[in-house]
């Protein structure tokens, strides 16, 4: 099993008297693809810039294999930092840019030589050595900025939303190139977005974050299949988030309806919520619903249709199928037991915000 190369413990940091991170802990496993994904405001900034040395903790330690590191600076880190902005010097060329670190290490200029070459085939910028970084595409300078980190040998590469300021299909192609780099070089990576899609794509870990708190850490699968409140759910991918009652094990009652689901270890009569995918709900015909509405609202996504079907309490169900169904039309509603997820609800605000379950 892969150990523990970064260890986050109880570190809090705030600016100007707003608390940014509040006795978060975090593991980074060596080698792994770790993704901190959440909102604006979140922490998962902060958080990077504190593992990069960038900012110091107002409390907590930061551990890297092994040893204390909250107080070195970032040059003294085996970290390496690609930032959204790129940060590079635009009156150099791509060498010379890559080169600088290894410069100011005074590295033979044979030996500064053969990490530009290997790193810019890396990047697949072969040739690019003499030109200017002001006439490059923004796809071709982030690889520039990616050849300078990764030149420097780091054990660990943190990527500040690095893919932010691309067009879409570029976006999608630098995350399997991302993909490529990361098991080509055998580092570990620490990746910063709010994008849920580059997230479930890229990682092998994904820790949700939101107002300083981590609300849930684990495999994209476990996130996206088991989320442990409302807050994940609702943030990872779309839901349909309901007020249930779980009437007792494997059957919760939603809207009046008694619905079967896998879910045990719940209190009788407990007030729960209850998500269910959008892709989870099947349509048929009325008379086979669990529940009954009427379709709203559609839109042809290409792989699917996306719906509103409104329900006969006024409740508006997400819904994604590839069977038409057309605006006006009553239809039936009927959910698996396993696709049902439910969850006890928050019991105050802080417990909301740190998605903690009793």
């Amino acid at each position: 099993m892969e150990r523990s190369l970064i260890e986050l413990s109880h570190i809090s940091k705030s600016f100007d008297g707003t608390m940014v991170l509040d006795d978060l802990e975090l593991s980074v496993r060596e080698n792994s693809f770790v993704t901190l994904l959440g909102p604006s405001g979140c922490g998962k900034t902060t958080t990077l810039r504190i593992i990069g040395g960038f900012e110091k903790p107002d409390a907590g330690r930061v551990v890297f294999d092994g040893m204390d590191i909250t107080g070195l600076p970032p040059n003294k880190r085996q970290v390496n930092t690609v930032f959204q902005k790129y940060a590079l010097f635009s009156h150099m060329n791509v060498e010379e840019n890559i080169a600088f670190g290894l410069k100011i290490k005074n590295k033979p200029k044979a030996y500064i030589a053969d990490k530009i070459k290997y790193s810019l085939k890396l990047v697949n910028l072969d040739g690019f050595e003499k030109r200017g970084v002001a006439s490059l595409s923004g796809g071709q300078q982030q690889r520039v900025a990616i050849a300078r980190a990764i030149v420097n040998e780091p054990r660990v590469l943190l990527l500040d939303e690095p893919l932010g300021a691309l067009d879409l299909k570029l976006r999608q192609d630098m995350q399997y190139e991302l993909i490529r780099l990361k098991n080509e070089l055998g580092i570990t990576f620490i990746y910063v977005t709010h994008d849920q899609e580059e997230a479930l794509t890229m990682s092998d870990t994904i820790v949700v974050m939101n107002q300083g708190y981590i609300q849930q850490m684990g495999s994209p699968e476990q996130i996206y299949n088991e989320p442990e409140n409302a807050f994940v759910a609702d943030f990872i991918g779309e839901s349909n988030i309901l007020d249930a009652c779980m009437v007792r094990d494997e059957l919760v009652k939603i809207f009046g309806v008694n619905f079967p689901c896998v879910d045990v270890g719940f209190a009788p009569n407990c007030p729960v919520d209850a998500v269910i995918r959008p892709e989870d709900i099947v349509l048929v015909e009325p008379e086979n619903g669990q529940i009954t509405g009427t379709c709203t609202h559609l839109i042809f996504k290409g792989v699917h249709y996306e719906m509103e079907v409104t329900g006969e309490n006024g409740f508006e169900w997400l819904v994604h199928s590839t069977t038409f169904c057309p605006v006006g039309e009553k239809v039936g509603i009927r959910v698996d037991p396993f696709n049902i997820q439910i969850m006890n609800k928050p019991a105050s605000v802080d417990e909301e915000a740190v998605g903690v379950e009793e």
